[in-house]
């Protein structure tokens, strides 16, 4: 038999083998730690000042239970080839070529993942998961946009390559053997890499599950929390190719067991009833309804929010929208329910909170849904959707559709009218610019027959945050990229009021304007779990003298819904997890979000964050750093109050989406 001379000792090849595998997954190590140092270093504003001391070696201690799941998911592979008991692979040039291939290829995936996640999560404030695939699958120009923040950030280009070219020139082989002869050379052969390859695979699956106890059920993104003191450190800790393997096909909703269902009526319920006296006294009926989704908008933007910050000296980047909102009704402590794009429309139009993953990514987007557009067209209204990207982009058509709206109106019916400037006025990353697709919103609905409900998504303040080149004087940069995209936003809404005010329809209208999320910040009390969530709630009814002025009280996205149907005088029950802000008191108010595995609510002055078995943490409203955990320290019947509504509206909500119970059966 033909003799392979490798080695001649089998316990000195095995450790070779071995000694050169554990360098190669250390080196992956040593990247991700690479990758997180640059992360930390791009977000440090997000972070300072909320790391604890006493909890950093917690910290290491989840990143190193993570990064070894993520690493050995993105290394099995490399791992599988390896070490497969195959005696002629020592000698294979070109087999040899494949194992490096496949581990430099896949670990580079694995870094480029975890830099794109240093940008992209100042935008949604978590680790990127499976459901991005679905997210931008309707999207073509993906590539535009990734080549343009690539020019942005460019040193993330220089840590990359750095990290690859140390994967390939440190890689170190693990295909080595020894001299084989004879039958018992062969089963000494075989039995011994067998045995190396079980033990080495036992542990991977133990480093996949995080342990390898029986009872350890395989960690996922959740279990981050049990490590950190913030929900803001669970990005820090996990990595992206972890998040993304974790999350990619998993059912998103599980219906917890907090209460029985006698119980859990009794403490909420997102069944909307009519009201005698409210339906009666509305003051809006049969007026018409608009509302305007602001891309990208945070309160931080809006002076008119802000008269403490910079000493009383700030003026934000939105002279418009203050001037409108001293005709408006609005809310001091308004936020958003979500973090991205394909949250504010759920949010706004139907109601429905960001819990766990986005509404659209998730099955229950196949449930029958409730609705403005829907339930306004039991009152005989015709409804449109309004958004200047190419038709289907974000799934906004499809869940426009899904709710009752009449017609949809995009880059595609835009196009068809050249007076506004076709497709000339296409930004050249998402949509057509603010200016001309708000003026051709004005112009679609004076051809409308009211009553008649509309919703518009705009789209320039979005990243990359270009303008147009005509403005690009006239709106500067600000301290942030995104400031001049609000600043031609803000007067791109200013030139379609000047135009709607013309109309016929206009003083028989209902506007609501609020964001879609929040972006960018500069100040500190806007980067907190909670600060990421303030966006504006407005509301503006021309000639109504008692729709005016700045409340204090709570206010959120999924308040929109049920407060435009009272103030019209709906009659009829219906689905909404929002509240009416009319007629709610203040004490019954709360706002509802999701970050990063937890649950939060804002109810009575204070901030609970709940992780889905325990209150974590509680902050006063007032400590806008949310500087002091004040478990404990309150009134525990107040702090029980907010954990049982918390709950409650957790376990309606998951069960109506398992349960497909979304809308109210009409007689």
């Amino acid at each position: 038999m033909k003799q392979i001379k490798i080695f001649k000792d089998d316990n000195i090849t095995i450790g070779k083998s071995f000694l050169n595998v554990a360098f190669d997954i250390a080196l992956v190590y040593f990247c991700y730690f690479l990758c997180r140092v640059v992360f930390l270093a791009a977000n440090y504003s997000y972070y300072e000042g909320k790391i604890l001391t006493d909890n950093f070696f917690n910290l290491v201690r989840g990143s190193l239970v993570f990064d070894t799941s993520g690493i050995i998911y993105m290394n099995l592979a490399f791992l599988v080839l390896a070490l497969i008991p195959l005696h002629f692979k020592e000698m294979s040039r070109i087999y040899g070529i494949v194992v490096k291939s496949v581990y430099v290829t896949f670990n580079t995936i694995g870094v480029v993942a975890n830099l794109c996640d240093v940008v992209y999560f100042r935008y949604t404030g978590r680790r990127t998961t499976g459901t991005v695939f679905a997210e931008f699958s309707n999207e073509d120009n993906l590539v535009s946009v990734f080549a343009t923040e690539a020019l942005h950030s460019w040193y993330l280009i220089i840590v990359g390559v750095a990290i690859l070219l140390m994967l390939i020139v440190l890689y170190q082989n693990p295909l080595v053997g020894k001299k084989i002869s004879g039958t018992v050379g062969y089963i000494k052969y075989y039995a011994l890499r067998a045995v190396f390859m079980a033990a080495v695979l036992l542990l991977c699956i133990g480093g996949m599950r995080g342990g390898i106890d029986r009872s350890t059920r395989p960690i996922t993104i959740s279990n981050a929390n049990q490590y950190i003191s913030n929900p803001v450190e669970a990005p820090l800790i996990l990595n992206t190719p972890f998040s993304l393997v974790r999350t990619f096909n998993k059912k998103p909703f599980v219906t917890p067991s907090y209460f029985s269902q006698e119980e859990l009526d009794s403490i909420y319920t997102p069944v909307h009833q009519p009201v005698d006296s409210i339906v009666q006294n509305a003051p809006g009926k049969g007026r018409n309804v608009v509302v305007i989704i602001i891309e990208s908008f945070a309160r931080e933007f809006i002076g008119t929010y802000n008269p403490e910050l910079e000493n009383g000296q700030y003026q934000g980047y939105t002279p418009f929208i203050d001037s409108l909102m001293q005709h408006s009704l609005w809310f001091y402590d308004s936020f958003t329910n979500g973090r991205k794009s394909i949250d504010g429309m759920p949010c706004v139009l139907s109601s429905i909170p960001y819990f766990v993953e986005p509404f659209f990514l998730t099955p229950a987007a196949l449930n029958s849904l409730d609705g403005l557009a829907v339930e306004l067209k039991n009152k005989g209204y015709y409804s449109a959707f309004f958004h200047g990207a190419k038709n289907g982009s974000m799934g906004f058509e499809a869940f426009a559709r899904a709710t009752g709206f009449d017609d949809y109106f995009g880059r595609t019916e835009f196009d068809q009218k050249p007076e506004f400037g076709g497709d000339a006025e296409f930004d050249g990353f998402w949509a057509i610019w603010d200016e001309p697709f708000l003026q051709y919103f004005c112009h679609e609905m004076s051809q409308f027959k009211e009553p008649f409900m509309t919703a518009v998504f705009t789209a320039s303040s979005h990243h990359p945050y270009q303008i147009p080149q005509k403005y690009v004087e006239r709106f500067p940069e600000g301290p942030l990229p995104v400031h001049k995209g609000i600043r031609y936003t803000d007067y791109s809404l200013r030139r379609f009021f000047d135009e709607a005010r013309q109309q016929p329809w206009f003083n028989n209208t209902v506007f609501a304007i609020c964001s879609d999320h929040t972006n960018l910040t500069d100040h500190a009390e806007y980067q907190t779990d909670l600060g990421v969530f303030t966006g504006p709630v407005i509301f503006y009814a021309p000639g109504d003298s008692t729709f005016i002025g700045g409340r204090k009280g709570i206010a959120q996205q999924i308040d929109v819904m049920p407060t435009l149907l009272s103030y019209l005088g709906y009659d009829q029950p219906y689905i909404a997890f929002g509240q009416d802000l009319l007629h709610t008191p203040e004490s019954e108010k709360f706002a509802v979000s999701y970050c990063n595995g937890i649950y939060q609510i804002v109810m009575n002055g204070y901030l609970l964050q709940f992780d889905g078995t325990k209150t974590k943490a509680v902050y006063a409203l007032s400590d806008k750093l949310l500087e002091n955990n004040l478990i404990g320290q309150i009134d525990n019947q107040q702090q029980m109050e907010m954990e049982t509504k918390l709950k409650a509206i957790v376990q309606q909500y998951m069960s109506r989406m398992n349960e497909n119970r979304m809308v109210v059966a009409k007689d």
